[in-house]
């Protein structure tokens, strides 16, 4: 039954939530943006095709974002109540720590479902869509822009050079234009005046050029005679196609089959036709390697010899051999080494890759999960860590959400590098971070229940007062 007391905490909880929610989402956003500016900045991107961007990569930072702000928005809400001795009000009435947080916790693991869901199904689709558009992002051209005084390279074929534009941005005076000619000399025209204007579908730029001279040198590249053109005009209108600085979107289907474009079911399905790898690879490497050790067959089945058997030492394999087959026996002996090394190397290339791919498979599986039990992890801590400061607003409660959360996320990174290099079980490497705050909640939450002094600096300083007196 909701109380009027649990009524109270929702409310206290839900406006700092959103709003440390929607900053932690613009700053992890913005952290996108600072990676791959390079890759955004002079592409003529639309508005449309940003704020599509711009919402992909919101929607991938969801689950990550949820975590930092419960994180936040719990430490603020127990300290605000602190602060406000509310929470001394609520304890002197008998009800224990454990008691009011309750809503907040149920809300909590709602939220964290909430995360696995949108980890599971919405996140895979997000991935899947961002990837394509920052690939076409990436490889489009430059906006088309072509500077006073400056060769521009960018149309493929050509290199422009205009010595003045006028004020309208349209009329170009002094321009060469090189056109490579890959049988001979590249065709060259200079102009002294003219007129550059896009064509109203965007896919041609129309040079209107006057007073001017076209050069070209007609003929084969190694032969002696050529045939060279000088032509003048008055008029003449050069057009250059433009349809590869536009933006050709990419078919989503090329980027699915990376495991984090998968759902649970999907990695599931995944994981199972990989198979035993280290199995199938032994019963391989077995059966290719048995052909060139060929004694393997001639195995003796009751090996090794019963120890009452006296076994008679063997003579050196060199003199087991005739001197008229050693040579022979030798160069066959090495090319079957030879041919072994080879196979085994290969399989274990091979073996790498395919442990590799196993690794990254399960680690997006328990990302799903990690990251959604990082937000019941995240509040275990900042629920306690509130009523112990009893500090509100962004200050405090910022500092010390800041170092958990910076905590949170070194382990998260250290143990999946772990979890890929193999240096550490997927398990492990992954949860690492729930595995090692999970103790820091526990025992925050055994202080606040019992009124502790943990970040009083009033506290030490009297002890340590006390101490010196001593």
């Amino acid at each position: 039954m909701v109380k009027k007391l649990d009524i109270l905490i929702l409310r206290s909880f839900i406006g700092p939530f959103l709003a440390t929610f929607l900053i932690s989402l613009f700053v992890l956003t913005m952290q996108f943006f600072w990676l791959y500016i390079d890759d955004l900045v002079g592409k003529g991107l639309d508005m449309p095709t940003l704020a599509y961007l711009t919402g992909l990569v919101a929607i991938t930072w969801v689950p990550l974002a949820l975590p930092l702000a419960l994180l936040l928005s719990s430490i603020m809400t127990f300290g605000n109540l602190g602060e406000t001795f509310e929470l001394v009000a609520i304890k002197s009435s008998g009800i224990p720590l454990i008691r009011f947080m309750q809503p907040l916790f149920i809300t909590t693991i709602i939220l964290s479902g909430v995360a696995f869901l949108f980890a599971n199904n919405i996140i895979p689709v997000a991935n899947l869509k961002l990837n394509a558009l920052k690939y076409d992002i990436i490889v489009k051209k430059p906006a088309f822009d072509i500077k006073e005084g400056v060769f521009y390279d960018k149309i493929e074929g050509y290199v422009i050079k205009i010595g003045q534009k006028d004020k309208d941005d349209s009329t170009i005076r002094n321009v060469v234009i090189y056109e490579k000619n890959f049988g001979l000399q590249d065709n060259f025209m200079v102009a002294k005046s003219g007129i550059m204007r896009i064509t109203p579908d965007q896919r041609f730029m129309e040079f209107e050029l006057h007073n001017g001279w076209n050069y070209e040198e007609n003929g084969k590249r190694y032969g002696t005679n050529t045939e060279f053109i000088r032509m003048g005009f008055s008029s003449y209108k050069k057009e250059f196609d433009l349809s590869s600085f536009k933006m050709n979107r990419t078919e989503d289907s090329l980027f699915k089959y990376d495991p984090k474009m998968l759902s649970i079911r999907q990695l599931n399905l995944a994981i199972d036709s990989l198979g035993d790898v280290p199995d199938s690879f032994y019963r391989r490497t077995k059966r290719e390697l048995s052909t060139y050790f060929s004694f393997i067959k001639y195995e003796d089945s009751v090996w090794p010899a019963p120890s009452k058997v006296k076994i008679q030492p063997a003579k050196s394999f060199e003199k087991l051999i005739p001197d008229s087959v050693k040579t022979i026996v030798f160069d066959r002996a090495y090319s079957n080494l030879s041919s072994s090394k080879s196979i085994a190397e290969l399989s274990a290339i091979d073996y790498s890759g395919k442990t590799e791919m196993v690794r990254k498979h399960w680690i997006e599986w328990h990302r799903k999960f990690a990251l959604s039990f990082a937000c019941i992890v995240l509040f275990m801590i900042g629920a306690p860590l509130g009523s112990i400061i009893r500090k509100g607003g962004l200050g405090t409660p910022l500092i010390f959400a800041i170092a958990f959360f910076v905590v949170f996320n070194m382990l998260n990174t250290f143990g999946e590098k772990f979890a890929k290099t193999g240096e550490s079980s997927v398990f492990t490497g992954m949860w690492l971070s729930s595995i090692i705050l999970i103790p820091f909640g526990i025992f925050l939450t055994y202080k606040a229940m019992r009124d502790s002094q943990l970040f009083n600096k009033e506290f030490y300083f009297r002890l340590f007062k006390k101490n010196k007196s001593n």
